[in-house]
């Protein structure tokens, strides 16, 4: 990439940080073209172009995004509320609009959410984000403390796994384990990349040393202490992919380090919707020897 194609880049995907911070906001055209420093007369035909989509539709997609994880993961804020943050003025309005993307209104969505036509649906956004992910921050090598785990375990189907979420954090509030003083940890047992490497398992857990009944489905585990490579995310974590193959391809050959016999693991410091997905913070660790 070109000096200019990369200040060109930049701009675009400040403009994109600028609406995923500001979708309680009147988000119009003067404003988001001005962030990144471009006409308003023709900012809207450079976003098409770049990214396929309007800038209408990629807002409107960003405010949907973030009402349905807000009725999946936060079943404590009332729909009503949700419609208002999605920057529709009557909840009927809301439910037409979440229903024509979704294919479910939002209380049935709250109530059971259809994974599948909810990822379809949200795919222009992915890719959007995905063209104009930051580069990643360089790796640095840390000594990691063991932390002692509650661990809820997902086998399976990747496409479930925000049923398991949502009994994960059902599981958490009932036992005032907030994340705003428990962390919050996924262990990654196998590659969810890879459907040759059989079924997925993937560990949520969350700090504590407290013990549980196990008829929970929550296991006692342990983060064990030792060398770690570390690289931190910020802004969309749906997807680590990239950032596993950051440090698999790209540094571990080049480090003179060895794996340790304990997988991948990530800590979800700050995490979207509680703060804007342009805010939220990734840490992704590679246990060394």
């Amino acid at each position: 990439m070109t000096p200019a194609q990369r200040n060109y880049h930049d701009r675009m995907r400040r403009a994109l940080d600028h609406i995923d911070r500001h979708l309680d906001d009147d988000l119009d055209l003067a404003t988001i073209s001005a962030v990144a420093a471009f006409s308003k007369y023709h900012f809207h035909r450079q976003f098409t172009a770049c990214f396929g989509l309007s800038v209408h539709r990629y807002v409107q997609l960003a405010r949907l995004k973030r009402a349905a994880y807000q009725l999946a993961y936060r079943d404590t804020d009332r729909i009503t509320d949700i419609a208002l943050g999605a920057g529709y003025d009557a909840p009927d309005a809301f439910a037409r609009a979440f229903r024509q993307r979704f294919g479910q209104s939002p209380s049935d969505f709250r109530a059971a959410p259809d994974w599948a036509p909810w990822r379809a649906a949200l795919l222009p956004l992915d890719d959007v984000r995905n063209r104009t992910m930051q580069p990643f921050a360089p790796v640095t090598i840390c000594d990691v403390p063991a932390t002692p785990v509650a661990i809820m375990r997902h086998d399976g189907d990747m496409a479930a796994i925000g049923d398991t979420i949502r009994r994960f954090i059902a599981w958490r509030r009932a036992n005032r384990l907030s994340p705003a003083n428990t962390p919050t940890f996924n262990i990654f047992h196998s590659d969810p990349a890879d459907p040759a490497a059989g079924p997925v398992r993937i560990d949520l857990c969350v700090g504590t040393d407290r013990s549980f009944p196990v008829s929970d489905g929550v296991t006692a585990g342990l983060i064990p202490a030792g060398r770690c490579a570390v690289l931190r995310l910020t802004g969309r974590s749906d997807d680590l992919e990239p950032a596993a193959l950051q440090l698999y391809r790209d540094w571990l050959p080049d480090s003179g380090e060895e794996p340790r016999d304990f997988p991948l693991y990530c800590q979800r410091v700050r995490f979207f919707p509680d703060v804007a997905e342009a805010d939220a913070i990734t840490d992704l660790f590679l246990p060394l020897r």
